[in-house]
C-alpha cells in the first residue's frame, strides 16, 4: 500500500482511520494531493469524488445527516476552501459532525502573489466547532523551508526534535478536532500546508506512534425535574412545538403520554417526522384563519400556552414565530444536548440533555390535567382538514393542487428530501404517510445544497430517495448531478413554476418588470438538457390529466434515474394559496 512521503499527511490519514471515519468526499487538486494519495490508496476508506467543491460539502452533509457521524470532505489550497462555507454554515446550525480538511501552502508563501493562495486559517471562525492549523513539517522539503523561512529551522536545533515538537502539536490539533465533530456534533476545520513535491509515495508510513483519541459524550449532571413538572401540572394550557427532527427521535411510549393529556396541545410540522392521532401537523392552518377572523384577539388568547415546550431544530411557520413572539408563554423551555434558541423572546430554561432522556425523567413526574384546551383546536384541526379537501376538488392546475397529488401518492418508506423556499412550505399544508422519513436544510433555510444533499443522503439508504424541489433550487444547484453516484432509484420531482414564486405570496409583491426580474427571478428554463447530460429519465407534465399519467409509472424500478418536471402557471399559484386560507376560514 502507497502512503505519502509529508508525515503530517500521513498523521491526519491515520487520525481519521483511528477514529473510524471512513467516508471521505474528495474535490480534485494538486496541493491536496498527499492525502488525496493517503485517503484512495488505503481500502479502508470510500472514496468519493465531487469536482465542484461547493456541492462536495452538501453531498457530505447529505451523508453526515444519515449516518450520524462524521464525514471528510477534502478540497485543495485557495478559492476551494471558499466554496465550502454554505454547507459548512447548514452543517453548524443542522449539527452535522462534518471534518472539513483544506490543503493550504507554507504559511511563507501566504500574501507573496503566489496563485492560489488565501489566508485559509480560521476562514470559517463564526460558523464552526474547532478550527485546527496544523505546522508544516521540516523533515519534508527541508531545503525549500531553510531558503523560504529564515526562521523556520534554527541551526542550532536538531531537525529530527523540532519534527518530534510538530508531531505532538498537530496531534493535539487533530484530537481536539475530531473529539469536537464527535461530541458536540458540530463541522470542524482542519488545515494543513504542505510544501512540494507533493506526489511523492513511500512503501511504508514514518508516523508509527500510538493514536488514542478518548471519544464520548461527557457525563452531565442529571438535572431535577421536578420543580419543572410541577409547574407542568398547574398549567392549564400547555404547548409543544416541534421543529426539525429525525425519524423515530421520541419513543412512542413517550409521544402517547403526552398526547393524552387534554392540557397540551402538540404543533408538529413535515419536518417533524412525528405523527399521531392528538398532534396539529399543518401549523399554518390553524393560525392563518385566526389572522382573518373578527375576534382574533380573543382567539390568539385562547390558544395562548402558559408553557411552552419546544424540541428539535429550526421551525418553518412564520405564523407561529409572529404569534408566540406577541402572546408569548409565562415560560419556554427548550430540550437540546448542546443549543437552545432563544427563537420566541422568553427561553426561560434550557434542558441540556437527550430528548428521549428528558422524557424518561420527566413524563413519570407529570399529571392529566383536566382542560379542553387540546380538543378544542383538535376540533378546528378537523374542520380544516374537510374543507381542505373540499378547496382542492376546486382549485385548477396549479403549484398547491400538485402538492395534493404528490402528497397522496408518495411512495410509503421512502425517504423524501425538500427543498427549500416554496417547496417545504406547501409540504407542510398537506398530511403524509407515516413511514416517510422527510429531510431538509433548515439550518440556513437556503436554497443552494438541495440536491447534492438528497444526492449524499441517498448513498447509505436502502430505501429510495425523492427529492421535491423547486425550479430555482433545482438550477442553482445542477451541479449537484455532476457525479456518479445517483442511484437508480433516485427520483427528483421539479416543481417549475417559471422562478421564485414564493416572492408572490411576501409583502411586498408588485407587478412590474422591475419586481419579475430581481426579486421572482422569471426565466423560461427546463430540465431536459440537463436529464440529457447527466443520464437521466425525462418526463413533463403540464396539465392534470399528464401529472397524473406521469405518476402512475414514475416510480417503478428503473434502470437510471428520473426526473419529472411539473410546470406550473405562476400568474395563478400564489392567488390560490392566499384563497385557501380564506376558504377554510369559512363555515
Amino acid at each position: 500500500m502507497k502512503h505519502p512521503s509529508i508525515p503530517s499527511a500521513q498523521l491526519l490519514v491515520q487520525y481519521c482511520k483511528a477514529v473510524e471515519i471512513s467516508q471521505i468526499v474528495i474535490s480534485p487538486g494538486s496541493r491536496n494531493a498527499p492525502l488525496i494519495i493517503g485517503f484512495t490508496e488505503d481500502p479502508y476508506f470510500d472514496c468519493y469524488s465531487i469536482v465542484d467543491e461547493r456541492c462536495a460539502a452538501f453531498f457530505a452533509a447529505g451523508m453526515a445527516q444519515q449516518l450520524k457521524h462524521p464525514v471528510v470532505v477534502l478540497c485543495t489550497s485557495g478559492s476551494a476552501l471558499l466554496n465550502y462555507y454554505p454547507a459548512v454554515a447548514e452543517a453548524f446550525y443542522s449539527g452535522h459532525p462534518l471534518v472539513i480538511i483544506s490543503a493550504d501552502r507554507p504559511p511563507y508563501r501566504i500574501d507573496i502573489g503566489d496563485g492560489q493562495t488565501i489566508r485559509q486559517d480560521h476562514v470559517f471562525e463564526r460558523h464552526i466547532g474547532y478550527s485546527a492549523n496544523l505546522q508544516q513539517d521540516v523533515t519534508h522539503a527541508t531545503a525549500s523551508v531553510k531558503t523560504y523561512d529564515a526562521s523556520g529551522i534554527p541551526e542550532d536545533v536538531s531537525l529530527l526534535e523540532m519534527q518530534r515538537k510538530i508531531n505532538k502539536f498537530n496531534q493535539e490539533q487533530l484530537s481536539l478536532a475530531l473529539r469536537t465533530a464527535f461530541e458536540q456534533r458540530l463541522p470542524v476545520h482542519i488545515n494543513v500546508p504542505f510544501e512540494e513535491p507533493l506526489y511523492n509515495t513511500q512503501d511504508h508510513s514514518d508516523v508509527h506512534q500510538e493514536i488514542n483519541v478518548r471519544i464520548g459524550p461527557k457525563r452531565k449532571k442529571v438535572e431535577d425535574v421536578s420543580l419543572f413538572a410541577g409547574k407542568w401540572n398547574a398549567a392549564k394550557r400547555k404547548m409543544i412545538l416541534v421543529g426539525v427532527l429525525p425519524p423515530n427521535e421520541i419513543e412512542m411510549r413517550w409521544l402517547d403520554a403526552l398526547a393524552s393529556d387534554p392540557s397540551v396541545l402538540i404543533f408538529t410540522e413535515t419536518t417533524s417526522n412525528l405523527h399521531h392521532p392528538n398532534i396539529l401537523p399543518s401549523i399554518d392552518s390553524i393560525i392563518a384563519p385566526i389572522e382573518k377572523s373578527e375576534d382574533k384577539e380573543e382567539s390568539f388568547k385562547a390558544l395562548q400556552p402558559e408553557i411552552l415546550l419546544t424540541f428539535g431544530g429550526l421551525v418553518v411557520s412564520k405564523k407561529i414565530k409572529a404569534f408566540l413572539r406577541r402572546y408569548k408563554p409565562v415560560e419556554h423551555w427548550h430540550v437540546h444536548e448542546q443549543r437552545a434558541n432563544d427563537t420566541f423572546f422568553c427561553l426561560s430554561h434550557h434542558f441540556k440533555s437527550k430528548l428521549n432522556t428528558f422524557l424518561e425523567q420527566f413524563i413519570p413526574d407529570i399529571n392529566i390535567v383536566p382542560s379542553a384546551y387540546r380538543d378544542q383546536w383538535l376540533g378546528i384541526r378537523d374542520h380544516y382538514t374537510r374543507r381542505r379537501t373540499a378547496y382542492v376538488d376546486t382549485i385548477p392546475f396549479s403549484d398547491m393542487w400538485v402538492f395534493d397529488k404528490l402528497m397522496e401518492q408518495l411512495p410509503k418508506s421512502a425517504m423524501v428530501q425538500l427543498a427549500n423556499s416554496s417547496t417545504v412550505r406547501y409540504a407542510q399544508l398537506f398530511d403524509m404517510d407515516p413511514a416517510i422519513e422527510v429531510y431538509c436544510n433548515r439550518g440556513t433555510s437556503g436554497i443552494d445544497g438541495s440536491t447534492s444533499t438528497a444526492v449524499g443522503a441517498s448513498i447509505h439508504k436502502k430505501t429510495p430517495t425523492i427529492l421535491i424541489t423547486g425550479d430555482l433550487s433545482f438550477f442553482y444547484d445542477s451541479n449537484g448531478l455532476w457525479n456518479r453516484y445517483l442511484r437508480p432509484d433516485f427520483r427528483i420531482i421539479l416543481i417549475n413554476n417559471g422562478g421564485g414564486g414564493i416572492f408572490r405570496i411576501l409583502p411586498g409583491k408588485e407587478d412590474s418588470k422591475n419586481f419579475r426580474t430581481f426579486f421572482e427571478t422569471t426565466h423560461e428554463l427546463n430540465a431536459k438538457p440537463l436529464c440529457e447530460m447527466y443520464s437521466l429519465e425525462y418526463q413533463l407534465a403540464s396539465d392534470k390529466i399528464e401529472l397524473l399519467k406521469a405518476l402512475k409509472h414514475f416510480y417503478e424500478a428503473s434502470e437510471r434515474p428520473k426526473l419529472l418536471e411539473i410546470k406550473t402557471p405562476a400568474e395563478v399559484n400564489d392567488q390560490i394559496l392566499l384563497a385557501y386560507f380564506d376558504f377554510i376560514s369559512s363555515n
